[in-house]
């Protein structure tokens, strides 16, 4: 990665960052609701894969079932 796309990464991520705890400030429940949906379509589009580095009750609160076992 680049020095430019690393601070554009950085950016995108510091506007979402922003924009997640403008949120917030309205509702929080409407927040979690909103980071369970994306986290359950980033994991849909992972294959499940997601699931894997989530901890459980974040795993629950987006409605993921269990993660897989680790491949020895």
């Amino acid at each position: 990665m680049t020095g430019a796309e690393h601070a554009t990464t950085d950016d995108d991520a510091a506007e979402l960052i922003a924009q997640l705890k403008e949120l917030a400030g309205a509702d929080p429940a409407d927040v979690r609701q909103v980071v369970a949906e994306v986290l359950a379509a980033l994991d849909r589009a992972a294959g499940g894969a997601l699931r894997e580095h989530l901890p459980e009750t974040i795993r629950v609160d987006a409605g993921l079932g269990p993660a897989t076992p680790a491949h020895p």
